[in-house]
């Protein structure tokens, strides 16, 4: 009996072993099946939709990106990488892991793992490279060149009116004005501008001088929001915003030459002398109103940096590139940067007409030399007027960065900025300046000739990217 009944308790053993394992295997095979029908994937999921208007609305833009000019095409937004939720497996043992204490040390080398993971950058999907698009759509342009008659927004009638010139209720007209080419965004270069070199009022000797400002409508208005708002408060508060219904590019600038042109023809006609420059300058105003001296306004006048027997600009990456079938010639006309210039104002009132005769050109500088050449007035060049900056001397490295009395002798130099300006014509309106107590040899003042007429070739060059001679 006794034997019987181990035999049978081993028999039960057995038993309960082989049924245990039938179990576990049923178990692995069910979850087998479900892994592959996925059956166990989370049925929610996070879609991130990219037209919503909500984050829209918190970044401030209205359609666009901030700083990125819109093309006329809709530029495609970034898509976000999709949200992979943890399995329930893993939640599962993220919450036994968050049960149990932690060490110090295990802490530390968690807060380690999750810095390290912040500074991973995920890897972009290889695809095929974006065609290089040209830089100026050259044929929609002389498709579009017929409209060159655009409303003038903003005006100043009454820049041009100084009123007490000799009997009650005359006017005079300014001896000299400033016209200054500007983008509705430059607020900062504007207002230096008006506190140093561009400041309206009387000169020493007298003489006044107005200044006006000329711009476009911004090609993006999301990167200045409320920009029309902002110009109507400047215009009211200084009087001094010119405003056109052009869009505001490098390729409309022409569009501003021959805009403030007319307007000058009709408001101000009897201006004696005009210098029109750009924003990033410093203009030594006494030594233009210096050279000024015993020239007759009713006289042609055009004083520049000229640029002579220059060539198109034929590579595609440049900012001055202008195909064959825009300008076909070999040289282009003799010209001046368009960083600064004077005229006289019977030159601009000549200008006025010739450039209502002249076909739109992408490069308002070479423009000008256009309308010139039209109405056969040759422009003097003046080795005082630096619009390419000023390059780096190589026989005289004693000469340093922002010497006053260097800059003293100049009348206009390109490419600087806001502080550069601002630090320029504090120094050389510093009352305790002395540009004659030297121990250098070149103790004495640099001074340029009044006028030299070169002829020299000028090369193909991007004078964009020449290196400048102003760094503090």
């Amino acid at each position: 009996m006794a034997t019987m009944r181990r035999i049978l308790h081993v028999k039960g053993d057995v038993l309960c072993t082989m049924l245990l394992l039938m179990l576990f295997c049923l178990l692995l095979y069910a979850r087998q099946v479900v892994i592959s029908s996925g059956w166990d994937r989370p049925v929610w999921k996070l879609e991130v939709h990219s037209n919503s208007s909500s984050s829209r609305t918190l970044l401030g833009t209205s359609g666009a990106t901030v700083g990125q000019e819109s093309t006329g095409q809709v530029p495609s937004e970034p898509r976000l990488p999709p949200c992979r939720p943890q399995s329930k497996s893993k939640a599962a043992q993220s919450k036994s892991k968050l049960s149990q204490p932690k060490s110090k040390s295990e802490l530390r080398s968690k807060g380690k793992s999750k810095v390290r993971q912040k500074k991973v950058v995920p890897t972009k999907m290889a695809g095929k490279p974006l065609p290089t698009l040209p830089p100026f759509d050259f044929e929609g342009y002389l498709r579009k060149k017929d409209n060159r008659d655009f409303k003038l927004l903003m005006d100043q009638p009454e820049k041009c009116h100084i009123r007490g010139g000799g009997s009650e209720g005359s006017t005079t007209a300014p001896y000299m004005l400033i016209a200054v080419k500007s983008i509705a965004a430059d607020f900062d270069k504007r207002q230096v501008v008006r506190r140093t070199w561009g400041k309206e009022g009387l000169s020493e000797n007298g003489l006044s001088i107005r200044t006006v400002f000329l711009l476009g409508v911004p090609r993006n208005g999301t990167v200045l929001p409320l920009w029309d708002r902002l110009l109507a408060y400047e215009s009211e508060t200084f009087r001094d915003i010119l405003l056109w219904d052009f869009e505001d590019t490098f390729f409309n600038l022409t569009l501003k030459e021959t805009h403030f042109l007319q307007w000058f023809n009709s408001t101000c006609p009897h201006v004696k002398f005009i210098f029109k420059g750009d924003a990033d300058v410093y203009v030594n105003i006494d030594n233009i109103l210096e050279m000024l001296q015993g020239r007759k306004p009713d006289e042609d006048l055009f004083v520049g940096d000229i640029i002579i027997n220059a060539k198109p600009i034929r590579r595609r990456s440049s900012k001055y590139y202008v195909p064959e079938f825009v300008y076909g010639g070999g040289l282009y006309p003799n010209y001046a940067g368009g960083g600064g210039f004077v005229m006289s104002g019977l030159t601009a009132r000549k200008l006025s007409s010739s450039c209502q005769q002249v076909e739109l050109f992408p490069i308002d500088d070479v423009f000008l030399g256009m309308c010139l050449q039209l109405i056969g007035i040759k422009p003097s060049r003046h080795q005082g007027f630096r619009t390419f900056g000023i390059p780096r001397p190589s026989a005289a490295p004693h000469l340093q960065t922002f010497d006053p009395c260097f800059y003293r002798e100049l009348m206009v130099v390109h490419s600087l900025n806001v502080p550069q300006i601002w630090l320029m014509w504090n120094l050389l309106h510093d009352p305790s300046l002395s540009c004659h107590n030297r121990t250098s040899p070149t103790s004495w003042p640099f001074k340029w000739k009044a006028r030299v007429e070169e002829t020299e070739e000028v090369e193909e060059t991007d004078y964009g990217q020449k290196k400048v001679f102003v760094t503090h």
